[in-house]
């Protein structure tokens, strides 16, 4: 495949745009996905980061959309998504209420059945600046199975070691997980940088050694990181080379 950036035995790369890219993919190659698409979100507001005020703006990327072109654009990669996906596969996609309900409709539109409806919480979100109306401290994952013919795909869940993990009881559907650590960004980071913490539970949760993980928003590279920790492979697309380079630098230095 044209457009990679970086590859080794166990991680690619890829500096495309994900509709591009994910054309260019051997169909049903892919084990799972975790998708971190856009919230479009930029709308000029302000927010708190270490004390100070903040703009909200992640770039034109995150640019907001009307309902309607949201689920256009959801619905478009999801479907290029499926494709790649076997059919005993699932894919996990983050969001905040900006777009996760748009997801949650374009994923039933697709073809696929929601699993779980995961609620990520916060212990420390930034402060409500404009205090009229509740401090955001939550994000949500959905987690989804394909439906083929009409039947939904016999997924993998690693159901023992989520109960063990969670010192033997039955694991819920609401984790509380803290922010990115300061030595996840000594490399670069993103602005909507997940924790590897979180990555760690649904990538053990959900695969076997050595499955192929895809990114298709691949972001600072959380996903490949923690990836190649668990000693899975994995596929991430990015358009920007700078978040690239970072997840490069983080990948190469495990």
């Amino acid at each position: 495949m044209k457009n990679i950036y970086f590859q080794n035995e166990a991680v690619k790369l890829i500096n495309d745009d994900c509709f591009h890219a994910l054309k260019k993919m051997g169909k049903k190659s892919i084990d799972v996905i975790f998708a971190d698409p856009p919230y479009f979100l930029s709308n000029d507001g302000i927010s708190c980061h270490s004390g100070t005020q903040v703009s909200v703006n992640k770039g034109n990327w995150d640019k907001g959309m009307s309902p309607q072109e949201k689920l256009l654009y959801n619905r478009k990669w999801i479907r290029l998504c499926k494709e790649v996906l076997k059919d005993d596969g699932t894919i996990w996609i983050s969001g905040t209420f900006h777009n996760i309900y748009s997801i949650g409709v374009a994923l039933e539109l697709e073809g696929f059945s929601i699993i779980n409806n995961i609620t990520w919480q916060k212990p420390n979100p930034p402060p409500n600046l404009a205090c009229r109306c509740f401090t955001n401290s939550t994000e949500t994952i959905l987690w989804a199975r394909k439906i083929n013919g009409g039947k939904k795909g016999k997924h993998y869940f690693d159901y023992t070691l989520m109960k063990e993990i969670n010192d033997g009881k039955q694991m819920k559907d609401v984790w509380l997980v803290n922010l990115p650590r300061k030595n996840e960004k000594v490399y670069g980071k993103h602005p909507t940088q997940k924790p590897e913490t979180l990555l760690e539970r649904i990538i053990l949760a959900s695969t076997k050694e050595n499955d192929t993980i895809l990114d298709p928003f691949n972001g600072s590279g959380t996903t490949g990181v923690v990836a190649c920790k668990l000693n899975r492979k994995y596929i991430g697309i990015d358009n920007t080379l700078e978040y690239l380079e970072i997840s490069r630098n983080r990948i190469i230095n495990i």
